[in-house]
């Protein structure tokens, strides 16, 4: 157990690598009741979301940039005036007047008085809803077959149910007929087709006083295929494999540019400015000089700590900035100079995993796909490679029939 966010919360219940690697080829649960839930109802909930919510929801869903419509889910990040990340976060659309926004630990009251503070003169009622839902993840290719059993009517619910998309609620506010989403144990939850390993799978919100019910559920429910619970460590080590960014870490108090998720910004189709008006968009279209933020990817499983010591170095050992996230991704080696997954299907028939140390650095130059250089942290020094992916052949979007 450790300290995060304000939580006591569990590092590990087994090992980090074996809840890694369930992941990648069975199912883990992850309890992530510390997220933060706020709710924006009103007549202009929509428009202080556009004012305050970097995605444009009128043009944000899939290559096509469709509108965001009732039971779609979006990334996106907060900005302060200067265009620096106050928090990420996953926006849910219920209906037009109704929206969640789910937030990380401890980040509840500030995003919503954030909002308050641009909802002048507007109709809108934000609740911060900290502590008052329990939820959880269930990750894995699995996930799908454990919520088949689990769910009292799984072919209505699966049915359409596209990546980021949810169905259901856990609050008793109703809604549209065919979207409830009951449990077999009578529980009504919300179910959402997102989660944070870039792996299939679903978070799962209900009821507070439901959250142990739920959680005994459907690890007894999943035993036959393999389900195990998992904490912080594993969730780290495979959200960075996945390319995915821990906020005040990896995004966080210095311009949100240069970096693998600016498609959570609403630029044009030339990216010569953007598409609506929001807090912090003018000072990030000002900005010409920000450092950059790239994935990175090592020769083994050796890995450096990370602190502000923590340095980044090019190949004639000169400082170029410092190492945001460095963990090792135990479910991933090399063959030759093929990177694969235990999950990969065209993995060699002897493939073992022996785990590649991976991460995000923010260098003040820019660097290509293939460039070495290399990371010390005053005790180790190891060489490690730019790259535009880490974790090969992920299944967070694999179309949901093929993984039942």
């Amino acid at each position: 157990m450790a300290p995060f966010g304000g939580y006591e919360m569990p590092l590990w219940y087994s090992s980090a690598k074996d809840e890694h690697l369930c992941v990648l080829t069975n199912a883990g649960l992850f309890d992530t009741s510390h997220m933060a839930a706020i709710t924006i109802e009103g007549a202009d909930a929509s428009s202080l979301l556009q004012k305050c919510f970097s995605k444009d929801l009128k043009q944000c869903v899939g290559p096509l940039k469709k509108p965001l419509t009732s039971g779609l889910c979006t990334y996106g990040v907060f900005l302060n005036e200067a265009g620096h990340v106050i928090d990420d976060a996953i926006l849910y659309k219920f209906e037009e007047k109704r929206y969640l926004c789910v937030v990380n630990a401890g980040m509840g009251e500030k995003i919503s008085r954030h909002l308050q503070t641009h909802a002048t003169s507007l109709s809108v009622q934000i609740r911060d809803l900290t502590d008052q839902v329990g939820k959880m993840d269930l990750q894995g290719p699995k996930s799908g077959k454990i919520l088949q059993k689990a769910l009292r009517n799984p072919d209505t619910v699966f049915e359409g149910m596209r990546y980021f998309s949810f169905k259901g609620t856990w609050d008793g506010t109703g809604v549209p007929s065919g979207q409830e989403v009951t449990l077999q144990d009578g529980t009504s939850i919300l179910l959402s087709r997102s989660g944070y390993t870039g792996e299939f799978g679903f978070e799962i919100f209900c009821e507070p006083e439901r959250t142990e019910s739920v959680w005994n559920l459907l690890l007894e429910i999943g035993k036959e295929e393999g389900v195990i619970p998992c904490g912080l460590a594993a969730r780290d080590s495979l959200r960075a494999g996945a390319v995915l960014p821990l906020s005040h870490q990896d995004i966080g108090g210095w311009p949100f540019l240069r970096n693998p998720w600016i498609f959570a910004l609403p630029y044009n189709k030339n990216q010569t400015g953007f598409t609506k008006d929001f807090v912090g968009g003018e000072s990030l279209l000002a900005i010409h000089d920000a450092d950059y933020t790239l994935p990175f990817i090592g020769k083994d499983p050796r890995k450096v700590s990370v602190s502000e010591n923590t340095r980044v170095l090019d190949p004639t050992d000169t400082p170029i900035g410092n190492v945001l996230t460095c963990v090792t991704d135990m479910g991933i080696g090399k063959t030759g100079e093929k990177i694969y997954s235990v999950a990969s299907p065209d993995k060699p028939k002897d493939f073992v995993p022996k785990g590649l140390s991976c991460g995000f650095v923010k260098v003040t130059k820019a660097l290509k796909e293939g460039d070495t250089i290399k990371l010390s942290d005053g005790r180790r020094r190891i060489p490690v490679t730019i790259t535009y992916d880490i974790r090969p052949d992920r299944t967070a979007r694999v179309p949901i029939r093929s993984m039942l």
